[in-house]
């Protein structure tokens, strides 16, 4: 065990869960501001749309500067995360509804994009080759928890969206002093450059190809899904004439994903990031398909059919990013992972404003549907990276 790492990867995933609550603060609080006030049409998806963008552009504007190379990657972690807060936070000063609440999201998206990548390059700077599955699942399910906290937040504090949105940016300022408590680890080296006019070789090479095909899949059903859980969960509690809380829900969903990401680091550690990656898009992929049957039924039921879900939906996330840096070709790991990072959050922003439109037409069964055909043909990309049966040693020989 190195020295220092454990207190080191403790910190960098505490400052990312408690960052990482800027990212659904909106969603969380959207359907208690449409209480407040009439919203102009598209608004609530936005609130999360919003966010996606920024995070695009931030992640483009951050590769082609280079800025966690030329800067100390902790300050640039700091830096974004106040920059996040005062974002977040000045969302309060303005009326309900207004679309600069939308362009503050964006900027918080921008905050993000120097704080979820750049976090993750810290915690693999203490990554050795036998954890390396385990340390980036730590990552993710700290990204996991971090955008399930608002749902808490908002459990806990009842109608008024705004604790929500101020919880968040409080949340984000101790991030930034945490992260700088941190230190850089044995294996912390600059990241190969982003060259922009090499990134269609993502799509030539094979490897890359797949496992970004695979990652586009998985990209389809993941936000979409955490974006509109807790608008399904509220719904199919009404449907069931149940009482409790869709809010607290909706944290417990997401934040299964914690366990889930952490778990599945062990395991593709163990069985291959292809084969972990498969398993997770097939069962996240028919949840999809039961989530329509479960809406309406007995609370527990449909809660727990959403927790296998929420664990399964990001269990693989971490493993496609791996994937791609292992297959991309010598010094082209960073603008691979750039381009296919872009890409994926991209897709998120149609994936998120499709859902109330087949929602309204076709019931949440209809558009929770529609996510599975992601997991679906991600499992058909994903399974062409499995070695061949005969090259797979049988246990005992």
């Amino acid at each position: 065990m190195l020295p220092g790492k454990p207190a080191n990867l403790a910190l960098i995933t505490l400052a990312q869960v408690l960052a990482l609550a800027l990212w659904f603060s909106g969603t969380a609080a959207g359907p208690a501001m449409a209480r407040e006030a009439a919203l102009p049409p598209g608004f609530l998806a936005w609130l999360t749309g919003g966010v996606q963008l920024g995070f695009v552009l931030g992640t483009l504007a951050s590769a082609a500067l280079a800025l966690p190379d030329r800067l100390d990657p902790r300050r640039l972690i700091a830096a974004a995360a106040l920059l996040g807060a005062l974002a977040n936070a000045l969302v309060l000063a303005l009326p309900v509804g207004s679309p600069w609440v939308i362009a503050l999201r964006g900027v918080t998206g921008l905050a993000l994009a120097c704080i979820y990548p750049v976090g993750m390059k810290l915690a693999a700077g203490w990554a050795r080759r036998e954890d390396a599955g385990l340390v980036v699942g730590m990552l993710v399910g700290g990204l996991t928890l971090g955008s399930a906290s608002p749902h808490l937040v908002n459990a806990l504090g009842g109608l008024d969206w705004r604790v929500t949105v101020g919880a968040a940016s409080i949340a984000a300022l101790a991030a930034a002093g945490l992260i700088l408590g941190t230190r850089l680890g044995p294996g912390h080296a600059p990241a190969p450059p982003f060259r922009p006019g090499l990134a269609l070789l993502l799509f030539r090479t094979r490897g890359t190809r797949l496992a970004t095909l695979g990652y586009l899949g998985h990209m389809w059903e993941l936000y979409a899904m955490w974006a509109w859980i807790g608008a399904y969960l509220a719904a199919s509690f009404a449907a069931a004439g149940a009482a409790g809380s869709p809010a607290l829900a909706s944290f417990a969903v997401m934040g299964a994903g914690a366990i889930g990401c952490v778990a599945g680091g062990l395991i593709a550690d163990r069985i291959g990031k292809a084969r972990l990656t498969i398993w997770a898009m097939a069962i996240s992929g028919a949840c999809c398909l039961l989530a329509g049957p479960a809406f309406g039924a007995a609370p527990v039921l449909t809660v727990l059919l959403c927790l296998v879900w929420g664990a399964t939906v990001v269990a693989d996330s971490a493993q496609f990013s791996a994937s791609v840096a292992e297959y991309a070709p010598p010094g082209l790991a960073g603008t691979m992972l750039t381009v296919q990072t872009c890409l994926g959050f991209a897709l998120t922003l149609p994936a998120i404003h499709l859902m109330p439109l087949l929602a309204e037409r076709y019931g949440w069964g209809g558009a929770f549907a529609a996510l599975a055909v992601g997991p679906a043909l991600g499992c058909l990309a994903m399974a062409r990276l499995l070695p061949p049966v005969a090259a797979v040693r049988p246990v005992g020989r």
